[in-house]
């Protein structure tokens, strides 16, 4: 009887898929790309020199305010949004998690913003697929103007001062873990310096799927063994899929 119950409780157990979402869910960078909507389509060198590293947050707060000062709608910032193309194979990728979301949960941690990521992702249909996004805050203001806040604050040396993805992945799974869900398996797919922090907390059982010739596979080949969790490159959304299908053969 306890070996039914066993059987019937590791099968109930599910699998996390983490997603980075610029140069991972899509194929470029979301808050480069808004700069389409601009006469131009290019940002005058005071503004880009006035970038500070670790800072790119406030950074996109004053881009989105020289968009609004050219009287550029938030219809038409959204209809240039979501033209950015997705990683090839990616939209097949979340279809297959939408139609096993009993099995398997999605999140997204990003660098981006919140009203970006939500309707890049409504765009193509595939919004359902995600269950939580975790990105800078995005509105418009009564002005018309985007306003981009920082995720949180943290006390991590290594990643930019508005996120870190090791501070949110870790507070989810324990939330998760106090509302009943445990993860079977954690894979987390990204491409950049800072989806290097997150890998840290994950376990033996768990994948890595740095994307080929991308920071990411760079910096996880310095690691010389301390990171607990198998490397799986990719370079499109099929290749996650394969490793995803046979990870949950035993389903």
């Amino acid at each position: 009887m306890f070996f039914m119950y066993l059987t019937f409780y590791r099968g109930r157990m599910k699998t996390l898929v983490v997603f980075d979402f610029d140069h991972t869910v899509v194929d470029d960078n979301s808050d480069t790309w808004v700069i389409r909507c601009l006469p131009g389509e290019k940002l005058p060198d005071s503004l880009k020199n006035s970038y500070k590293k670790g800072y790119w947050t406030e950074f996109m707060g004053r881009v989105m305010n020289y968009i609004g000062d050219h009287e550029v709608s938030p219809a038409q910032v959204r209809s240039v949004m979501e033209t950015i193309p997705f990683t090839p194979g990616m939209t097949d990728l979340l279809t297959f998690i939408l139609e096993r979301k009993s099995n398997i949960d999605c999140i997204i941690i990003s660098d981006s913003n919140t009203m970006f990521i939500d309707w890049i992702l409504r765009a193509a249909g595939v919004q359902a697929a995600v269950d939580r996004v975790f990105s800078n805050p995005a509105k418009f203001n009564d002005l018309g103007y985007m306003e981009v806040q920082c995720h949180h604050t943290h006390d991590c040396d290594r990643c930019p001062i508005n996120l870190c993805k090791k501070h949110v992945l870790e507070l989810y799974l324990s939330g998760q873990l106090n509302g009943g869900v445990e993860y079977e398996q954690v894979f987390y797919v990204g491409d950049g310096g800072n989806d290097l922090c997150p890998t840290s907390c994950l376990g033996g059982c768990d994948v890595v799927m740095p994307r080929k010739g991308y920071t990411l596979e760079k910096l996880l080949a310095k690691q010389h063994g301390s990171l607990k969790a198998r490397v799986v490159t990719w370079s499109d959304g099929s290749e996650i899929l394969e490793e995803l299908r046979a990870s949950m053969k035993h389903d």
